[in-house]
């Protein structure tokens, strides 16, 4: 499934806004099929797990409290050339420099509150996918 998938999440200053609907038909509306998708709380200790690849950078500990302030959606994504096509959709991480109309440009407010979580590779799309969903829950 190697550069078919992505995972991605819809943080909580999105869920938060009610921005979920928008945000999934920017993603349909885009071409990629929603293998899996669920709506879940982390926990710190769920949210450091994922995020431990960054443990010691001066953003982890921030990361960590924000990422399990409020419920996300997760999603696995497919679609031929996954990882680039929604990096695209996104846009930048810093929605100061995001492309008009991208999701990040619509709706996050800055770099940490940033709407929405994509996988940077496709070695990474399969293990975030891996962390949020089984075998059985994917379709």
């Amino acid at each position: 499934m190697a550069g078919r998938i992505t995972l991605t999440m819809i943080k909580p200053d999105a869920v938060a806004k009610n921005y979920t609907g928008s945000i999934v038909k920017m993603i349909g509306d885009a071409g990629f099929r929603i293998a899996a998708m669920k709506l879940m709380h982390l926990t710190p200790v769920q949210a450091a797990r994922f995020y431990e690849v960054h443990k010691g950078k001066p953003f982890y500990e921030p990361l960590v409290a924000f990422m399990s302030s409020g419920p996300i959606v997760a999603a696995l994504l497919e679609k031929e050339n996954a990882i680039a096509d929604f990096r695209e959709l996104i846009g930048a991480t810093n929605p100061a420099n995001a492309a008009p109309g991208t999701v990040r440009a619509l709706f996050a407010t800055d770099v940490q509150r940033n709407a929405v979580h994509g996988s940077d590779s496709d070695e990474n799309a399969i293990i975030e996918s891996d962390f949020f969903f089984s075998g059985l829950e994917r379709y």
